[in-house]
């Protein structure tokens, strides 16, 4: 009988946090406990390390539904680099309940590369998401607070760009019109609900690098404008206090383990492909001021997650990643090859070979960054020798690494030789990071930069008022900004049907928003919803609690 991932799960005995903490050094004192397998570390402690980490990131080819095993193999590999003896932490995304109650279910690795306790980490957690939420609302419901007690700010209701945020898909909320049963409600106006992960104040809490610097960003927020057009910030409704208060236990990252007792770090989550899907600042730094190799993921494909990881995580933060990890799976590259989802289980290296173009567009761009890669071939049942053969033949023709990975049946020795050589490549300083543009390129050109350098479209296109917002921002000030592309994650174009590695396409941005409190500019091409809704048998539908007490349907 083969396990299930919550079978596996189950049958662990996870180490007290207090000793997996001990493995990084932290003291009993800079911990708060919830129970005994999760804790939040303060961040008084952790700012007080010197960063002494090597930093190394996984990421991938683009998505498909075949899978890929991102977060299974950062997991896979901190335990591997844990096995060699290295002194290791690897910092994830915490889940958010859309997608675990929709169609992604859990997110917390797999077989026998997870973290624990796997129920907890997919469900409400330490409640962060609740607080980053709350304190999004909070917000929301002070400026219609202060439109009802007279709008001293003469706030335009036709230019309010503030919605509210919940962590469910739930389409019935995109768009609402707000304040309606008369005048005890306040003045009706169009609103609607984001889901929590596409929240600024996500990106904001994922970014700052401590509570001063998540206040003053707070505080930033544009919320609208006023009828000269002027922009109307939190602070200008003087919000930015009691939104700080409430994420101020949030802040604290949160620690947990592996089931081969690997110290995790789990803070934060925004999306990847509506935001920089990278987990928080705090998390990051704090790992590398405890842990000699420090692994972290990006959401999604490399033309997502590691472009905005090094252009707006690693800028902003000043962190400099030694090595990437490139996860890719025999049926992830058929199907780029043109084989359909029932079929990839059949032998077909000439569709993987058609598919390669994927794998080599992500390697060619990260080269771009001046970072070195190793290619983790995530193996599958149904992978056949052929196949994997065409793989590493193809990352020889390229002098790329190859490491074939059985961690999912294995854990950390399936991720032995992937350790090696990650390890060999950071120990032997090769890296040269540096971002794809400068801070002082315009708006509208850093999106042409990625355009055509990661996405090697033939360029990005937009509306006269598109642009026009672009200029405005730029001529205040926040020019300076990166930007953050929101578009789909299962192409390089915008267009999901196109797979492989298409060329000279046009990208077009139908919309930007400014987050200036996250201190990034969203440039939105093609269709994307920053509230998902759910599928016509949402995973919500089979999870319960059977007649022993368990939660069934969840993973």
């Amino acid at each position: 009988m083969t396990l299930t991932d919550i079978d596996i799960a189950r049958q662990a005995r996870p180490q007290p946090i207090t000793e997996i903490a001990r493995k990084l050094d932290i003291p009993d004192d800079a911990l708060e406990l919830f129970g005994k397998t999760k804790a939040k570390v303060s961040n008084d402690y952790l700012s007080s390390l010197e960063q002494r980490g090597k930093l190394i990131l996984v990421t991938a080819v683009s998505p498909t539904p075949a899978g890929e095993g991102k977060t299974t193999t950062s997991v896979g590999l901190g335990d591997g680099l844990n096995a060699l003896g290295k002194r290791v932490a690897v910092c994830l995304r915490e889940p958010s309940l859309g997608p675990c109650f929709g169609v992604k279910g859990g997110a917390a690795g797999g077989g026998y590369a997870q973290v624990v306790p796997m129920e907890e980490l997919n469900l409400h957690f330490t409640g962060d998401f609740h607080a980053i939420g709350t304190a999004h609302n909070m917000l929301s419901a002070l400026l219609d607070n202060h439109i009802y007690w007279g709008n001293k700010k003469e706030i335009d209701l036709r230019r309010v760009s503030w919605r509210r945020v919940m962590d469910m898909n739930d389409r019935a909320l995109r768009r609402l019109v707000l304040s309606l049963g008369g005048v005890a409600n306040g003045f009706p106006r169009e609103g609607g609900f984001d889901i929590t992960v596409a929240s600024e104040v996500m990106a904001i809490f994922c970014l700052s690098s401590g509570l001063g610097d998540l206040t003053r960003r707070l505080g930033n927020i544009v919320v609208g404008e006023n009828r000269e057009k002027q922009m109307v910030t939190a602070s200008d409704l003087q919000a930015e206090g009691s939104m700080s208060v409430l994420l101020r236990q949030a802040l604290q990252p949160n620690l947990v383990q592996t089931l081969e007792g690997t110290p995790v770090f789990v803070h934060g989550g925004p999306f990847a492909n509506i935001a920089h899907g990278c987990n928080s600042v705090l998390a990051t730094r704090g790992a590398l001021g405890c842990a000699d190799y420090v692994v972290t993921e990006a959401g999604f494909g490399a033309d997502l997650g590691a472009e905005k990881f090094f252009d707006i995580k690693c800028r902003k933060a000043g962190l400099e990643p030694s090595a990437s990890v490139v996860v890719a799976s025999v049926r992830a590259l058929k199907y780029h090859g043109g084989v359909e989802r029932g079929d990839l289980g059949k032998e077909d290296v000439a569709a993987l070979e058609r598919g390669l173009a994927n794998l080599d567009r992500h390697l060619s761009n990260l080269a771009k960054f001046g970072v070195p890669s190793v290619v983790a071939l995530n193996r599958f049942p149904t992978d056949k020798d052929s196949e994997i053969a065409a793989v590493e033949s193809f990352c020889a023709r390229r002098g790329d690494e190859f490491s074939l990975c059985t961690h999912w049946a294995e854990g950390s020795k399936g991720t032995l030789d992937l350790a090696r050589r990650v390890v060999g490549l950071v120990d032997g300083g090769v890296s040269k990071f540096k971002p794809l543009y400068e801070d002082g390129l315009g708006l509208w050109e850093k999106i042409q930069c990625i355009v055509s350098e990661i996405y090697r479209g033939s360029e990005a296109i937009a509306d006269k008022v598109v642009r026009d917002k672009l200029s405005q921002w730029q001529s205040v000030g926040y020019g300076k900004f990166p930007v953050c592309m929101a578009k789909t994650q299962y192409s390089f174009s915008t267009d999901p049907r196109l797979r492989g590695a298409p060329e000279d396409h046009v990208v077009p941005v139908r919309e930007v928003r400014l987050s200036a409190g996250a201190e990034f500019v969203v440039a939105i091409c093609g269709e994307i919803m920053t509230m998902p809704g759910l599928p016509s048998k949402p995973a919500a539908t089979s999870i319960h609690i059977d007649e022993r007490g368990l939660t069934q349907g969840l993973f």
